[in-house]
Parts: structure tokens; C-alpha cells; sequence
């Protein structure tokens, strides 16, 4: 292979534009903001995962029920919107926003007959672990890292057009990374601790350290601080709470407390976030510091 054949290898990589983590969607505004008929451009199809809650996912003029493990798949100028049906199951998903190039016939041909197959797939909840990889390597700054979500995605879409009821796949070691995540979200507004979290999955301190720095790059507990940032950049777009209270909701010691870690994890205060980002977007535009 020539030169010119490996820059057309890298000119066809699709772009992974945007991967969000939307946890319980219980706020007014973000209720509104996901819940709005949108499409998207040219060549861009994007997938949502769903986790946990109850609603209905509308595409064109079908509405599908949302259950747990429920994936979509929408393309181009594809109208949809997502809308919850009981506010004390809140929706948790991932959203997956990609493009692909010009010259990716064989990635717009799969992605096509994917459409026409079918917009609804129900894949189970064991692939909250990938999608969280996806998201993590997807908009890291390292290239490398980068093309390994690409690749991961492609993979994982080549599977899903042979097998749309596909098992996971997942090995002992992601299981435990799996479960531990679900542990450390259903607890984002109250506290886990690492001994807590070891001893549902039946496993030692320092074993599961090592297991979930290995996958995730982080230790725990510094992982489950950043999902409480998280949860609180978006509250303070999508509610009026203030300051103080989203740092009593999500469990911090005091406002302070939660200013500073928020600072740490974003490089600007609650109340800079805020005003920076107050307008209602659907990508949340912010930087977390590496670790």
C-alpha cells in the first residue's frame, strides 16, 4: 500500500462529534431541550442507549416505548425527540453523534441498511460499560485515543446488522466495571463509598482499584466525584436551583466544598458555568481536567 492509499484510509474515518451522558432527566429545561422534534445534517446519524426509566422515542411517525437496554438508530434529516412518561422513573441515556466522510461509502451503506431494517433495537443494559468508553476515549484530545472509539463504534454497528438482539460479549473484569458504574449513578445524589461499592461486587479494595484504573484510567472514587460534576454542570443549565442547593443535592459538605471540587474538575466556578452556559444546548460544552 502507497502513501496515498493510507491517506485515503485516514481522510474516510467517520468523527465521532459528540458522545453526552444524560443522567435521570428530571429538570424542566432538559426535559424541554431532549424532549424538542430535531433532526440533524447531512451524513450525521446518531444513537441513543438507554439505560433505565420510561418513555416513548418518536422517529418520522413511529413512537417506539422506551425500555431498559433500548437503542436507536437516527439518520439524516430524521426527525425525533424523546419523551418521558412517569417523572419518578427518569430517563438515563447515552447519546452517540457521528459523521461520516464523503469518501465512507462502506460505513454509509451499513448505516443505511441499518435504517432500513429497523430504527429500534433492544441490545440490554450490559453496554453501559462501552458506551462509557466510547464517550471517554471519543472526546479525549488524544488522537490515538480517538480512533479507538471509531473503531469500537464501527465494530460495534458491523455486529449489531448481524445480530440485533446481540449479547455483550463482556468479559468478568468489564461486568464488575459495569456493575460498580451503575452503583456509583444510582447514587449520585447521596454517597457511596469505595468499601460499600467493593462489597456488592464481592471483591477487595485493592483488586478493584487496580480492575477500574486499568479500564477507566482513574481510580473510583476520583471517577464517581467527576459523575457529581457532571450531574451538577447540567443543573445549573437546565434549572433555577442555586448554588448552594444543587451542592445539597448532590451530597457536597457545604457550598464551598462543592465550589471548589466543581472548579477542579472544570476550571471555573458553578456560578462562572453558569453564566457562561445558561442558554439551553444540547452539548455541554465543557472541559473536565485530566486526572
Amino acid at each position: 500500500m502507497d502513501t496515498n492509499d493510507k491517506t485515503y484510509i485516514l481522510l474516510t474515518l467517520m468523527d465521532i462529534k459528540d458522545v453526552v451522558f444524560v443522567y435521570q432527566m428530571i429538570e424542566n429545561k432538559e426535559v424541554e431541550w431532549h424532549s424538542r422534534v430535531h433532526n440533524h445534517s447531512q451524513r450525521e446519524y446518531e444513537i441513543h442507549y438507554f439505560l433505565q426509566g420510561e418513555g416513548n422515542f418518536k422517529t418520522g411517525n413511529t413512537i417506539y416505548n422506551i425500555s431498559r437496554g433500548s437503542l436507536f438508530l437516527t439518520g439524516p434529516f430524521e426527525e425525533h425527540s424523546i419523551t418521558s412518561t412517569n417523572l419518578t422513573r427518569p430517563l438515563t441515556y447515552y447519546a452517540v453523534l457521528l459523521k461520516t466522510a464523503q469518501r465512507d461509502f462502506e460505513i454509509e451503506q451499513l448505516l443505511k441498511q441499518e435504517l432500513q431494517n429497523s430504527n429500534y433495537y433492544n441490545i440490554g443494559t450490559n453496554y453501559r460499560f462501552f458506551f462509557e468508553e466510547i464517550r471517554e476515549k471519543g472526546l479525549s484530545e488524544n488522537e490515538n485515543l480517538n480512533k479507538s472509539a471509531f473503531h469500537q463504534l464501527l465494530s460495534f454497528l458491523y455486529q449489531l446488522s448481524e445480530d440485533p438482539q446481540m449479547s455483550t460479549g463482556s468479559d468478568r473484569e468489564n461486568i464488575h466495571i459495569e456493575k460498580a458504574l451503575m452503583i456509583m449513578q444510582n447514587n449520585i445524589f447521596s454517597e457511596v463509598c469505595l468499601n460499600e461499592i467493593t462489597e456488592k461486587l464481592k471483591l477487595t479494595n485493592s483488586y478493584f482499584i487496580r480492575l477500574f484504573k486499568k479500564k477507566m484510567k482513574t481510580t473510583p472514587m476520583k471517577y464517581y466525584t467527576k459523575l457529581k460534576v457532571e450531574a451538577a454542570a447540567s443543573m445549573l443549565i437546565s434549572s433555577t436551583m442555586l448554588v448552594y442547593e444543587i451542592g445539597e443535592k448532590l451530597n457536597f459538605y457545604s457550598e464551598f466544598h462543592f465550589s471548589r471540587v466543581f472548579k477542579n474538575h472544570t476550571g471555573v466556578s458553578p456560578r462562572q458555568y453558569r453564566n457562561e452556559y445558561r442558554q439551553v444546548t444540547g452539548k455541554k460544552e465543557w472541559i473536565m481536567k485530566k486526572d
